[in-house]
């Protein structure tokens, strides 16, 4: 059974840095790409941020040069780290890995509020 659990939101200034983890179980976590997604309140869930089996990744343009995906395969963890945080960052933050010809797995998902 494949689980996702997000952890390291919460609430930071405008400026500040976050560093979300996700936990993954049940799968082969070395062959995955893995993604980060947000939704806002009242938007559509938007992909932040993906980083492939072999390091490859890949940004939304409002995340580049303040976001970083990374992975430990020895953890089977993936990792956002968010600097330089904007108001407009705010969102529930989501784990996902979306294997092809396979169902959608996501998290429970981890609140990040930037605000003063």
């Amino acid at each position: 059974q494949v689980q996702l659990v997000e952890s390291g939101g919460g609430l930071v200034q405008p400026g500040g840095s976050l560093r979300l983890s996700c936990a993954a179980s049940g799968m082969t976590f070395n062959s995955a790409t893995m993604n980060w997604y947000r939704q806002g309140s009242g938007k559509q869930r938007e992909l932040v941020a993906a980083i492939t089996s072999g390091g490859a990744t890949n940004y939304v343009d409002s995340v580049k040069g303040r976001f970083i995906i990374s992975r430990d395969n020895a953890k089977n963890a993936v990792y956002l780290q968010m600097n330089s945080l904007k108001p407009e960052d705010t969102a529930v933050y989501y784990c996902n890995w979306n294997p092809p010809g396979l169902r959608n797995y996501w998290g429970r998902g981890t609140q990040v509020t930037v605000s003063s």
